[in-house]
């Protein structure tokens, strides 16, 4: 049965999907997974390691695009599955794409890291790059996407919606299974301003802060010298109960105004501005 079959078997419980999913990667030989510690890759790094040993490779990048506290939670499910684990260095500041912050901001991203990645997988002998895209990324705005393609990503989940994903996550047990998204840090800044390594740090130091009071979901949008900060929905009300501290912190962070958000966190908000580039229509 080739790898194309086994794709089509249609699974009847996550055991079975589980088996379908690492015959595919099976199948790749060896793999560098870009790895962000996230659900998505995390399964993917799971696959990896049942399906090919030594011959697979988790690589966590290592920029200030990235939150604090992600990289040590990378190496927490790296070591809980078992899968070899390294770190580089990305320097997506250094592309005049990724500091214009367009929206094909994500594209100079993903671009410098597959750059990175496929160098490390050409010198060390890995057939393939993998990534966790799977299939709800789909019908967002990703232009990361395209740069996964020139490389020649594999995305081992494309087929496989995220709440699935979830299930797998669970599955294998991992430390990860609940974690929520965590974007890179320049999806807080609309488009079109500028992106520094000020505004990152500013904002890292921001979210960190108001998390530290227990609201676990949260975006905090930089406005310059205006932080508005977005609550999941479940934990809003109390959010609003408690302005007075959140604000506090986000000023503590840099913040001349502060606010909360009194629509709850959306994730993709950013990505419903009526007006994409040409390329993308």
């Amino acid at each position: 049965m080739t790898a194309r079959e086994i794709a089509r078997v249609p699974p009847r419980d996550e055991a079975e999907l589980a088996g379908v999913l690492t015959a595919r990667v099976a199948a790749l030989g060896s793999a560098v997974v870009a790895f962000s510690g996230g659900v998505d890759s995390s399964v993917v790094a799971a696959l990896a390691h049942h399906a090919l040993g030594d011959r697979a490779l988790a690589v966590t990048a290592v920029s200030p695009s990235v939150a604090q506290g992600e990289l040590e939670g990378a190496q927490r499910v790296a070591a809980h599955i078992g899968i070899r684990h390294e770190t580089i260095a990305t320097d997506e500041l250094a592309r005049e794409g990724y500091r214009a912050n367009g929206r094909d901001r994500c594209y100079f991203c993903k671009t410098e890291l597959y750059d990175r990645l496929a160098e490390l997988a050409h010198s060390r002998g890995f057939a393939v790059l993998l990534s966790g895209a799977n299939q709800d990324d789909q019908g967002d705005w990703r232009p990361g996407l395209k740069a996964a393609a020139e490389h020649g990503v594999v995305h081992p989940l494309h087929d496989v919606d995220k709440a699935t994903v979830r299930r797998l996550a669970r599955y294998f047990a991992l430390p990860s299974a609940e974690k929520p998204a965590t974007p890179c840090l320049a999806s807080r800044i609309p488009y079109g301003t500028s992106v520094d390594p000020q505004a990152l740090h500013q904002i890292d130091e921001a979210e960190r802060a108001v998390r530290a009071l227990g609201f676990p979901v949260l975006r905090v949008r930089h406005h310059g010298i205006l932080g508005r900060v977005e609550i999941a929905e479940g934990d809003l009300a109390r959010a609003l109960d408690n302005e007075g501290e959140i604000v506090a912190r986000l000023k503590q962070a840099g913040y001349a105004h502060a606010v909360i958000d009194r629509e709850p966190f959306r994730s993709g908000r950013l990505n419903e501005a009526p007006e994409r580039p040409a390329a993308s229509r």
